[in-house]
């Protein structure tokens, strides 16, 4: 008879945020083996008796190991093979989540935040589904709405450029993305103003939850 023995079958989330202008990652230090006491991204085993998706079991992780509920997330890539993991054959289908700083919890030796541009060693392939993900998240950045999911409900337009600005990892002209925004209808006003600085400023929010673009807003024209 075949051996159908079943392949180690999990998921991955890469939990990017902003913190001061920089790009962050959410890293767990696992607990067990393998690679106990490393850095890792959180995740976990898929529950078929539970999880009617695998985006229910990347929620349920979430909330039970890092008491995280995401609002943005999508499907990134699925890795496999058998030489990922060292208990065998497995699959891991990694997600991305774009998560406000204010929403995630306090650091951690256990849960820590990491500049994208300087991470630690990571278990397993883990350091290969960030730099996917951050190709994503670069790659379709200035072609949506994507970097406001950083921000919260509501947000000034100075705001919304430099979380477009730490996706991008350049610098925009503050004029051309203010003419932008405002003339293809990406925000609208909220009536309110931002009174934490002596100058307040209009507090803006998406007209849609996520919008693709035809046209960058990377460039000045």
């Amino acid at each position: 008879m075949p051996d159908y023995t079943n392949p180690i079958a999990t998921v991955d989330a890469v939990i990017l945020t902003l913190e001061q202008g920089r790009l962050k990652i959410m890293l767990a230090r696992r607990a067990a083996g393998p690679f106990q006491g490393a850095l890792a991204l959180p995740g976990g085993y898929v529950h078929p008796e539970e999880d009617r998706s695998l985006a229910d079991a990347v929620r349920r992780i979430l909330r039970g190991k890092c008491g995280v509920d995401v609002a943005y997330m999508e499907q990134l890539e699925t890795f496999s093979g058998p030489d990922r993991d060292p208990r065998g054959w497995s699959i891991s289908v990694a997600h991305i989540a774009l998560v406000p700083r204010d929403a995630l919890p306090v650091e951690t030796e256990e849960r820590q935040f990491h500049d994208v541009d300087d991470l630690p060693d990571l278990a397993f392939d883990h350091a290969e589904i960030v730099a996917a993900a951050l190709r994503r998240l670069r790659g379709k950045g200035a072609y949506s709405t994507l970097p406001a999911a950083f921000l919260g409900e509501s947000f000034t337009l100075p705001e919304m450029q430099r979380a477009y600005e730490a996706v991008l990892g350049e610098r925009l002209n503050l004029a051309a993305f203010r003419r932008k925004v405002m003339d293809w209808g990406l925000v609208e006003d909220t009536g309110e103003k931002d009174r934490s600085t002596d100058r307040p400023a209009a507090l803006y929010r998406l007209a849609e939850p996520f919008r693709t673009l035809e046209r960058s807003l990377r460039t000045a024209a």
